[in-house]
């Protein structure tokens, strides 16, 4: 299940974005200061063109999905999961399908959205194939520094008419 993120959501929003499983595949990698995450936050939760989800599963929190850039046609999305706590429980892979096809569901069905991009590592493997298995495609790569490091990084996009429905 999605739910629209509040304020108290906010500190659970940092503590797993921060899990080495999620800066491993992130382009921004070290660990997000207190003060770092409150400006985002402080900016993010009143911009129009953002959207930030908590998904919950068996009634605990399990991720975060974002939404950014949205223009009423197209927007860019990323999501993370709680790796430490879903790996314990052995649920990373059925939750990892469900935020995927709940998120999407919610771009194209609630935001209205015809086209949803995002960017991948592209060391990132496993996510570059869960991704054509939901139908994104990927563009052409490019090369970016950040945190210290050279990423190569892809866009992904979906367009809603392509979208997998039902399970994936």
């Amino acid at each position: 299940m999605l739910r629209t993120a509040t304020d108290d959501d906010v500190d659970t929003i940092r503590r797993l974005r921060n899990q080495q499983a999620n800066r491993d595949v992130s382009i921004t990698a070290h660990e997000i200061t207190a003060g770092e995450h409150a400006a985002w936050w402080a900016k993010t939760s009143v911009d129009p063109s953002r959207r930030v989800l908590i998904y919950t599963r068996d009634g605990s929190t399990a991720g975060v999905v974002n939404f950014f850039d949205l223009d009423g046609t197209s927007g860019g999305w990323g999501f993370f999961l709680d790796a430490d706590g879903l790996a314990e429980r052995g649920e990373t892979l059925p939750a990892w399908i469900e935020i995927m096809r709940e998120a999407t569901a919610y771009a194209f069905d609630e935001l209205g959205l015809d086209v949803l991009t995002g960017e991948v590592l592209e060391h990132n493997a496993v996510v570059r194939q869960m991704n054509r298995r939901f139908r994104f495609t990927e563009g052409t790569p490019e090369t970016r520094y950040a945190d210290g490091r050279e990423l190569t990084v892809i866009p992904i996009s979906l367009r809603n008419e392509d979208r997998r429905r039902g399970k994936a």
